[in-house]
């Protein structure tokens, strides 16, 4: 299937109850430098697209092509039962697991040069009694990667994390010092290797408001993180902090990357700048991953008011990646 000249996608549309096939539809519409394939039921797609009232033709993915504006190749992969828009399905969560370890195989296997995922809804596939905390971690597993870090990235900042779903109460027991040294190693390596970057400047935040006080206000960056950062420095790792999270996203104080202690220390921030525009990319995996910026938005879906632009801008940055 892979051509050396044209770049390989596998796409997985998550959520079928959701805007997850909407906007691979939509994306489906628009010139795309790539071969673009879907890990997807095609009755889903055909019967989306006939109630978004857009026109598309699908294939087989016998062999790569380029991606045609009004086409679109799929590797059928069936639903349990039919869905309807808006209205969640424990019986589909296999479903929706099976697209994402068929692609991510494919991806291992160097038939893709990246996998581009939209949203999947965490709490169906736990009520069908899987245990599932994320994309992040599912595909950590799939590929055996020892640590993976999640990133967010518009085109003005971006956005890592040392814990990613997990509750706020267990936070401060997982930030061990091997977690952060291996999290930080994982981001530095993966910004040279994946996004060109020499010598990443990587601002770490505190865990604690105004990054403990002098240990007034916590005493993390005093026992874990500064002894941490200072053995990192000696090796040449370019790190500011730790920083209070209030002050790290300052106009003109922005580093290469901002990591955050907890999803909801620096997600918000960047979602409130970039929602609709950021990119989900998560670091430390053998392949390629991209992810839009946002949920199954279960309301919106086969209404046509779904937007298909962050999936563009995470279809963008896995060919950008794939060309550093």
């Amino acid at each position: 299937m892979k051509n050396e000249h044209i770049p390989h996608l596998a796409i997985t549309p998550g959520e079928p109850a959701g805007i997850g096939p909407d906007i691979l539809l939509q994306l489906a519409q628009q010139a795309i430098p790539a071969h673009l394939v879907a890990f997807a039921d095609p009755e889903l797609l055909t019967q989306r697209a006939a109630q978004l009232g857009l026109s598309i033709q699908l294939h087989k993915a016998e062999h790569g092509k380029l991606h045609q504006p009004g086409h679109l190749d799929v590797i059928p992969i069936p639903l349990s039962q039919p869905v309807k828009c808006g209205v969640l399905n424990p019986a589909n969560a296999g479903y929706v697991l099976k697209t994402l370890r068929q692609a991510c195989q494919a991806c291992i296997e160097k038939r893709f040069d990246a996998l581009v995922t939209a949203p999947v809804h965490k709490g169906v596939i736990n009520d069908a009694g899987i245990p599932f905390s994320g994309h992040t971690e599912f595909l950590a597993a799939q590929t055996g990667a020892k640590q993976v870090v999640m990133m967010l990235a518009s085109s003005s900042l971006r956005v890592a994390l040392v814990t990613t779903h997990l509750p706020l109460s267990q936070v401060s027991a997982a930030i061990t010092p091997k977690r952060l040294e291996t999290v930080i190693r994982t981001l530095h390596l993966d910004l040279q290797n994946k996004f060109g970057l020499k010598v990443p400047r990587i601002s770490v935040c505190g865990l604690n408001p105004h990054a403990g006080e002098g240990g007034h206000l916590g005493q993390e960056e005093i026992l874990t993180m500064i002894p941490t950062l200072n053995k990192l420095r000696a090796e040449g790792m370019h790190l500011i902090g730790p920083v209070s999270a209030d002050t790290a996203f300052r106009a003109g104080s922005l580093s290469d990357v901002i990591l955050t202690m907890y999803h909801d220390q620096g997600l918000p921030v960047l979602k409130q700048q970039a929602f609709g525009k950021a990119v989900n990319v998560t670091l430390g995996l053998p392949i390629i991953r991209t992810s839009v910026d946002h949920g199954t938005a279960l309301e919106l879906a086969g209404t046509g008011q779904a937007s298909s632009e962050s999936l563009f801008y995470a279809v963008q940055t896995a060919l950008e990646m794939i060309q550093t």
